[in-house]
């Protein structure tokens, strides 16, 4: 099965003094970055807000140091998918269903957004069973 979103193993470059994990948007985005944004310093269950972008937002989460897990729907069912930093990056597009959990202590997840960010969220669904409905249509 063809999932909307796209789970990708970085390149590592290992040298004598560091390891440089180096990404050419190109490869794994089709759209401009608009915003970028860091989650940090996981607390309590460690749970991302559960959502979906309705037609506007994309994005791109780069598991930058540490680990997680995020689960996604496109439709097909909730997948659970484990991140390991510098190791992968996922493209979330419009109308898939994420959200992240048990984040490790060192957790580091750099997002590459396709909008500027709108307070007023009228892209987002939160309810997990109307976005169910929406992507039934």
């Amino acid at each position: 099965m063809t999932h909307s979103y796209t789970l990708s193993t970085l390149k590592n470059i290992p040298t004598k003094s560091f390891t440089m994990t180096a990404l050419e948007l190109k490869e794994y985005i089709e759209w401009d970055v608009k915003r970028v944004y860091f989650l940090t310093s996981g607390v309590g269950d460690r749970l991302t807000g559960s959502h979906c972008h309705l037609k506007d937002e994309d994005e791109l989460f780069i598991m930058v140091a540490g680990s997680c897990t995020i689960v996604v729907d496109d439709g097909s069912g909730l997948t659970e998918i484990e991140l390991t930093g510098p190791n992968h990056a996922i493209s979330i597009p419009h109308m898939v269903w994420h959200h992240f959990k048990n984040l490790s202590d060192d957790a580091v997840i750099c997002a590459l957004s396709s909008t500027n960010y709108s307070s007023d969220r009228s892209d987002y669904c939160e309810d997990y069973q109307e976005f169910q409905k929406l992507v039934k249509c």
